[in-house]
């Protein structure tokens, strides 16, 4: 079945019946996106006509842990480190978007902080404002944002109108406009298709993709989970679409290559044997990170749990309480590149990210994932595809415990199975040159002059 056949009440853009959308969404549809131009000059400070770098600005909205500024954090990355020239703004949902480090090319921008509750709720994550006023707040600086920015190209990650449709009125300045073309990202799962099909439709989000997104992008591999035939996409929306494969960092093997060196008197080794325990943000990984702190380590091996900015801090004394009862037990808050910890673990046990699932994959780790079941099962989805893959082993989070986890440390596991599946991991490596399609043939920003948007929808 099709998104569009399982809509029954399909609401255009930029009209809505949710309460807790601010009242300026309540205005005519989104313009369709006219044929864009290209950038041709800028002028200096002198007055000097000079050529212009691209410029792209990448949205992700954030309310629920940072895997979703992480993923557009690594496309930046790849875009500024590429031979396109160009200048990257990221507009980040969590405020610790900042405590990154950026390369030269690349700020940020972060919004009042968003948060989505276990039950799908949104609730302001800081301030003590109503969600309504918050999503204005949030909707108005995004669209301030970009309309001085002047992008080139907007990305936008997973929700093509952001939640509460906070997005609507910076789409329509940008198409109003007609200059920038607007892509939308999506990982390689998003939830289970009936939940899929069904949110799409409320959202009307097939309207706002044939009326004002250029392509879709999805970061991922259709050998794996192939999102045309899983979520049912119409004609219109499937056209759009494009694999780009997993994105990963490049592998970095040597301390001096990763960040967070500064770790290793933290976790007094590097010791014989490192176990590590990932669970993303924090803020519903407190299960699993409890029941690791009570493993009953064999001599010689370090555990090592990462709990996340978002998680409780009464859990996270807790932990720590433990840490300080168990030589073999340290405890580390917030580590903005896990690559170091990774290189040298010798299992890891992981909820199932996006994120996380590349690298432990990147870094070829014998990992236990314990997937998120709620409030949706993208990761439960994912764990499943790819132990039936034979790349990890998984755990119901129902069935976590300390000697269920006890019981998957002591086997003697070999590393990830060969497989004749050839993933691809070089989304990283892809997205540039697939941008400079969609910016031209040339990857030269002052060449001028109309992309032939059909060609464009062909390439994709």
């Amino acid at each position: 079945m099709s998104v569009a056949e399982d809509s029954t009440s399909p609401c255009r853009p930029g009209t809505t019946t949710d309460p807790d959308v601010p009242s300026h969404h309540h205005s005519a549809p989104l313009p369709t996106h006219a044929g864009a131009t290209e950038p041709a000059t800028a002028k200096d400070s002198n007055g000097a006509v000079q050529p212009r770098k691209w410029r792209i600005a990448l949205y992700s909205h954030d309310t629920t842990g940072l895997g979703h500024m992480r993923r557009n954090l690594r496309i930046a990355r790849a875009i500024v480190a590429s031979r396109l020239p160009a200048s990257v703004l990221l507009i980040a949902g969590a405020r610790e978007a900042c405590a990154f480090t950026l390369p030269p090319g690349v700020d940020c921008l972060a919004l009042p902080a968003l948060y989505r509750d276990a039950n799908g709720q949104y609730r302001s994550r800081c301030l003590d404002v109503s969600i309504t006023d918050l999503v204005a707040l949030r909707a108005k600086t995004i669209a301030a944002a970009l309309a001085a920015f002047e992008p080139d190209v907007l990305i936008v990650d997973t929700v093509p109108r952001g939640p509460l449709r906070e997005l609507d009125l910076a789409l329509q300045l940008l198409a109003a406009r007609g200059r920038t073309r607007c892509l939308l990202g999506l990982r390689d799962v998003l939830d289970d298709p009936a939940i899929v099909r069904s949110e799409w439709s409320v959202a009307a989000n097939e309207d706002v993709i044939r009326d004002v997104y250029d392509a879709i992008w999805v970061y991922g591999d259709p050998r794996v989970y192939d999102q045309v035939y899983e979520y049912g996409y119409p004609a219109a929306v499937a056209a759009k679409v494009r694999y780009l494969g997993y994105v990963t960092r490049p592998l970095r093997t040597t301390f001096s290559q990763i960040d967070g060196v500064e770790l290793l008197p933290a976790i007094a080794g590097p010791p014989e044997r490192l176990s590590l325990c990932m669970v993303g943000g924090g803020q519903d990984g407190m299960s699993l990170a409890e029941a690791f702190a009570q493993v009953d380590f064999p001599h010689g091996t370090t555990g090592v749990v990462v709990t996340g900015p978002f998680m409780p801090a009464e859990t996270h004394q807790r932990l720590c309480r433990c840490a300080a009862a168990n030589p073999q037990l340290r405890v580390l808050k917030f580590v903005t590149d896990p690559d170091l910890l990774l290189s040298l673990a010798d299992r890891v046990i992981a909820m199932g990210g996006y994120n996380t699932v590349c690298e432990l994959l990147a870094f070829g780790k014998r990992a236990l994932i314990v997937p998120r079941i709620k409030p949706t099962r993208e990761q439960f989805i994912r764990a499943e595809r790819l132990r039936s893959l034979g790349l990890v082993d998984m755990l119901h989070p129902d069935e976590v415990s300390p000697r269920a986890l006890n019981q998957w440390l002591a086997h003697d596991l070999q590393l990830p199975a060969a497989t004749s599946l050839q993933i691809d991991f070089d989304g990283a490596a892809n997205l540039p040159r697939v941008l400079a399609e969609i910016l031209g043939a040339s990857a030269d920003p002052s060449a001028n002059g109309h992309i032939d948007r059909r060609a464009q929808y062909a390439a994709c």
